[in-house]
């Protein structure tokens, strides 16, 4: 495809984002199907520009004076990409599938200056949104939040259930991986730039052998930060697909247990075959049809593992869409769910276990103000410092810990993002009950 078509079907995309109000992902999977001509860096130009557009729709928006598909295609080339207009002009007359050439104003937009914008609009934030933001990160709000427009890397997790991560990392280095100074466990492949996809990893033939998992680096290391080691006996309470149960049982050495529920069955479905292929041989899934699927576990768990429903704030630069898809109302329902999840977990914590809360949020009210409401009726739990916690758990290296001690907030908890961490965002309390 010429690059004037890709412009086109990026702004085709865009407008059934809009109309039928889809997602990205199934936006793209539509015009993908329909669309058999293109190739795979057709492809990744496409679902490149139209992320691209929608992680800097706002600022796009304000220099461009309009929000609509064409203004945010346009402003993304220019504005993002960094495309001069005549250049953009002369590729738009190479193919008659291109859209029509650029106009004045469009030219002017590509120029704007909107330096004096509100934070909001720079920050390519929600308006109702962003005093959420200052709240949580203060003077570093804007820088915070640009930086979760940037692409995000792929990353893995080396499983050392089935190979030592250096052989693993070997494999991966085929595709691009690099290892990590301060995650032993982890590999990172790099955005890709514009019309590149990314390294296939389910290709590497160690991923169908169970040697890799792909995982936040950023998930990886809060599961590192709960110190769960050997013998453990732990609920993962919202377990999902069961990415953080493969992790902990990784790290427990295949030793202890590892109790896999969510309250929606169909989320578990996929676990299975991920536990089987992992090698993973100390986690039992709980079915939440059955009858009282855990009540032989109250009171008896090392540790509670609570990865909480949220907003997902920090998984924009994966899902750009979904901020412009959040409702304030939205964020009032996950955070009575988060009051949920915490006091139907809590029960199944033994006197001197732990509890750990855990969202992919940076917002306060999903984080530190639950927790908070939680303590506020519940004396029988205490909060740790994060930090300490990991550092007795022994689990981080040096480099792991200078970045743990980074990221701690005041309060002590956990806190991650894109900017101070190069991660997904996310949020960590440790709770110990006393009695």
């Amino acid at each position: 495809m010429q690059t004037g078509a890709k412009a086109a079907a990026a702004i085709a995309v865009l407008e059934d984002m809009f109309e039928a109000k889809r997602p990205a992902k199934v936006a793209l999977k539509a015009w993908g199907r329909a669309s058999r001509y293109a190739g795979a860096r057709d492809r990744a130009y496409v679902s490149g520009l139209v992320l691209d557009a929608l992680r800097h729709k706002t600022a796009i928006s304000a220099a461009m004076g309009s929000n609509d598909a064409r203004a945010l295609v346009i402003g993304t080339l220019g504005r993002i990409w960094g495309q001069k207009a005549e250049d953009i002009d002369a590729e738009f007359e190479q193919s008659e599938h291109a859209p029509e050439p650029l106009t004045q104003e469009e030219k002017t937009g590509l120029q704007a200056d909107i330096s004096d914008a509100p934070d909001y609009v720079q920050a390519n934030v929600p308006e109702w949104l962003w005093p959420h933001f200052e709240r949580t990160f203060g003077k570093n709000s804007l820088v915070e939040a640009q930086s979760l427009n940037t692409r995000a890397s792929v990353d893995l997790r080396l499983n050392a259930l089935k190979r030592p991560a250096t052989d693993s990392l070997k494999a991966v280095s085929k595709i691009g991986g690099q290892g990590l100074d301060w995650l032993s466990t982890a590999a990172r492949i790099p955005a890709p730039s514009a019309d590149t996809r990314s390294g296939h990893v389910q290709s590497l033939p160690g991923f169908a052998k169970g040697w890799l998992e792909v995982q936040d680096v950023g998930s990886q290391f809060v599961t590192l930060c709960t110190g769960i080691g050997s013998g453990s006996q732990v609920l993962d309470y919202c377990a999902g697909g069961g990415g953080k149960s493969l992790a902990l049982a990784q790290q427990m050495q295949n030793k202890g247990q590892v109790f896999a529920y969510d309250r929606d069955g169909r989320r578990l479905v996929p676990i299975h075959a991920r536990l089987k292929r992992a090698g993973v041989r100390n986690v039992q899934v709980r079915d939440p049809r059955d009858d009282n699927p855990l009540g032989d576990l109250t009171g008896k768990m090392d540790a509670v593992f609570i990865d909480a429903p949220c907003t997902g704030t920090g998984t924009w630069r994966r899902h750009p869409d979904a901020k412009w898809r959040l409702r304030e109302g939205q964020l009032q329902v996950r955070m009575s769910e988060q009051d949920q999840v915490l006091r139907q977990a809590a029960p199944f914590v033994r006197s001197g276990g732990m509890m750990f809360y855990v969202t992919c949020s940076f917002l306060c009210e999903e984080n530190q103000d639950r927790v908070d409401a939680f303590l506020s009726e519940h004396d029988e739990f205490e909060r740790l410092s994060v930090g300490e916690v990991a550092k007795a758990g022994g689990l981080l290296n040096e480099a792991g810990q200078l970045v743990l001690e980074k990221c701690l907030t005041a309060a002590g908890d956990l806190r991650m993002s894109p900017h101070s961490a190069q991660t997904d965002g996310f949020y960590m309390a440790a709770l110990r009950r006393i009695k």
